[in-house]
C-alpha cells in the first residue's frame, strides 16, 4: 500500500473509532437519564402520597442577586434551591440569564438530562447520589 493510501486508511479507521466511542457515550448518557427519570417519578409519587405539595420554583441569575420567577412548580432537591424536579419527572438546574426583562417577565428554564450522581465534575466537590437527594427531600422538604 502506498503512503497516501495508508494515511487514508488510518484516517478512516480513526474516524470509525471516534464515532463508536461517541455512540457508546451517548447511549450511556441516555441510559443514565432514563434510570434517573424513573427514580424521580417514583419520588414524585411518594411526595404526593405523603401530601408534600409542589411549590413555585424560582431560579437564580448567573450574575447578581435575587431570584427570577419560572412559571414552574415542583420540589427543590437542594437547600440552596439550585436543583429541582417537577411533577412530570423532569430535572432542572435553576440558573438563568436573569436580565431586567427576565426579572419582570420571568424565565422558563429548560429541563436538563437527569444524572444519577448530582454534581459530578463540579468545582465545589459536592456530589450526591440522586436517589439520596430525593429521599432527603421526602423526609425534609425545602419550603417555598
Amino acid at each position: 500500500m502506498n503512503p497516501q493510501a495508508e494515511q487514508q486508511e488510518w484516517s478512516r479507521h480513526r474516524r470509525e473509532v471516534v464515532e463508536a466511542k461517541e455512540q457508546a457515550l451517548r447511549a450511556a448518557r441516555e441510559d443514565e437519564h432514563a434510570r434517573a427519570t424513573a427514580l424521580i417519578r417514583e419520588a414524585v409519587a411518594g411526595y404526593l402520597a405523603d401530601g408534600i405539595a409542589p411549590v413555585p420554583l424560582r431560579a437564580r441569575p448567573y450574575r447578581g442577586s435575587g431570584t427570577v420567577r419560572t412559571g414552574l412548580s415542583g420540589w427543590y432537591l437542594k437547600r440552596d434551591r439550585s436543583l429541582a424536579v417537577d411533577a412530570e419527572g423532569r430535572y432542572y438546574v435553576l440558573r438563568v440569564e436573569g436580565g431586567l426583562l427576565a426579572r419582570l417577565r420571568g424565565e422558563a428554564p429548560e429541563p436538563s438530562p437527569a444524572p444519577l450522581v448530582v454534581g459530578r465534575g463540579a468545582r465545589d466537590g459536592d456530589t450526591f447520589e440522586l436517589e439520596e437527594l430525593l429521599r432527603r427531600r421526602r423526609q425534609d422538604p425545602v419550603p417555598a
